[in-house]
């Protein structure tokens, strides 16, 4: 299997300051995946309960860590959906961040 694409996978952690305020951070790290397209079924699954899949990609399982986010091409992605294929490979279908 050819690992063609470079996406970030970006995960988020919170603290607080002293003021008790929640701060957020994003951390990031660049790993090898295979773009796919979005079925359609799957498509028209989502769209019924509000969600716009636009992008898949396989990636090892090794190096995916239940972050909640992506970024593919200088655009970032909420990823909606995790599903591991062979407990080697995870798909991860992704949804556009306005």
């Amino acid at each position: 299997m050819l690992w063609r694409d470079t996406v970030d996978l970006v995960s988020i952690t919170y603290t607080e300051n002293a003021m008790g305020d929640s701060i957020e951070t994003e951390t990031s790290k660049t790993i090898y995946a295979n773009k796919k397209s979005i079925r359609q079924s799957e498509f028209y699954q989502a769209a019924m309960t509000d969600l716009r899949p636009e992008l898949m990609f396989e990636v090892r399982s090794e190096e995916y860590d239940d972050e909640p986010k992506l970024i593919f091409n200088n655009k970032s992605y909420n990823i909606i959906r995790a599903f591991s294929k062979n407990g080697e490979i995870v798909e991860l279908t992704c949804q556009g961040l306005i």
